[in-house]
């Protein structure tokens, strides 16, 4: 049984910061239906069918399954007045209103929030947006790459002005899965709260406002020392050298976080084959390495350089103190601590090949997921009108008019 069994989530959303909402609450069991246009669809669609966004082998269009696992997806043109009569009708009887369409498009639609409280006062509205409901970019649209990446300070916190250009986003929907959890936890704060005083919520979420959280001490920092960027150092500069980044033999890096770095020291420098190192007088404490940094990353730096990546691997397991091997993406599917956790999982696409997903972070009573391909275009269309009660000859002549895919 779902966490969010019962539930049922009606989502006027597209491409990717919102729909990954809805798959969350899909995968913590609650019934989401994905509304989109007959004709073109949730337009992340396009993408994939035009050869912008790769697919793979059974035609798997990662960027769709990402967003979009474990929904049931409706073709309906909300423009025609048997679609909006038809989406307001699935309103009803819907515990959660999600979308990210924006204002304007809200209004001409007919789906802002007195339109769907009209015919379901009890619902929780949830809107996701680029830059929030209010103030003078309330209108406009907004991106993770740019809105969240760019105008939130994630690229200059973590870029060196004296390189160029900042650095680009790490990777498709950086921001976006970040904004997604944020908006499912929360939906599930509204409606534990409603379950407490019967009190529908509007719930609001933005771009802007999630990287401003995810840079929060940045910013919090440079409204108290006034400085508009946390300083640069070079990594021999370091306060303390146990922190940081070490390349190996073959070309690879272990990142080191041994904060408390007296009661790490000794145990380190013994694991990389130098035990002396821990009464060097040069590095005899916290203070002493402070002061001969540049001496000290650069002994490590020639430790660290004598062995392979899973040399260390294997060597570090018995460190007292954290540290972690930099991995790439193809090596987080068969990291063995994400397989036994159930992190990533296997599903099955419409063609019946098989991939794999990575799982959203939160998990019930020990419990992996188990994850549902997203639907294709308007898969599910018949079966949830049916649900309304409509017969055949009824959704036919809805597909003739256009109004239904």
């Amino acid at each position: 049984m779902g966490i969010m069994d019962g539930i049922r989530v009606v989502e006027v959303a597209s491409w990717t910061y919102v729909p990954v909402a809805g798959a969350v609450l899909a995968e913590w069991g609650a019934d989401v239906i994905k509304i989109e246009h007959p004709e073109s669809g949730d337009p992340q669609r396009g993408l994939a069918a035009m050869g912008l966004v790769p697919t793979g082998p059974g035609g798997v269009a990662h960027m769709m399954e990402l967003p979009n696992r474990g929904k049931r997806s409706v073709g309906l043109d909300m423009g025609t007045p048997e679609g909006r009569e038809l989406l307001l009708k699935l309103c009803e009887t819907a515990d959660v209103f999600l979308t990210n369409f924006r204002p304007q498009a809200r209004r001409k639609l007919g789906i802002d929030l007195e339109d769907i409280r009209a015919v379901n006062p009890k619902i929780i509205y949830v809107r996701g947006s680029g830059q929030g409901q209010r103030g003078p970019d309330a209108e406009r649209g907004g991106y993770d790459g740019c809105t969240f990446w760019g105008r939130g300070g994630p690229a200059d916190i973590i870029s060196n002005p004296d390189e160029g250009y900042p650095l680009a986003q790490p990777g498709p929907a950086f921001g976006d899965v970040i904004g997604g959890l944020t908006i499912a936890g929360g939906i599930s704060a509204a409606l534990f709260h409603r379950e407490r005083t019967g009190e529908p919520s509007v719930v609001d979420n933005s771009l802007l406002g999630t990287a401003m959280w995810a840079t929060a001490a940045s910013s919090m920092a440079a409204g108290l020392f006034g400085m508009t960027r946390m300083p640069m150092r070079d990594r021999t500069e370091t306060p303390n050298p146990i922190v940081g980044m070490y390349r190996t033999s073959d070309g690879r890096f272990l990142s080191l976080v041994m904060l408390e770095s007296d009661r790490y020291w000794g145990d380190l420098v013994t694991l990389l084959g130098r035990p002396e190192l821990e009464h060097d007088p040069r590095f005899i404490d916290s203070v002493a390495r402070r002061e001969n940094a540049a001496a000290c990353v650069g002994v490590l730096d020639e430790l660290f350089a004598q062995k392979t990546f899973e040399e260390w691997k294997s060597i570090l397991q018995a460190a007292k103190g954290v540290w972690a091997p930099v991995q790439n993406a193809a090596e987080l599917l068969v990291d063995p601590q994400a397989i036994a956790n159930g992190y990533v999982r296997e599903v099955e696409a419409a063609s019946g090949t098989m991939f794999k997903m990575i799982a959203s972070p939160i998990q019930f009573n020990e419990t992996p997921p188990d994850l549902i391909r997203g639907p294709e275009h308007g898969e599910h269309t018949d079966e949830v009108l049916g649900e309304l009660g409509l017969d055949m000859d009824q959704l036919l002549e809805l597909k003739i008019k256009g109004a239904i895919l």
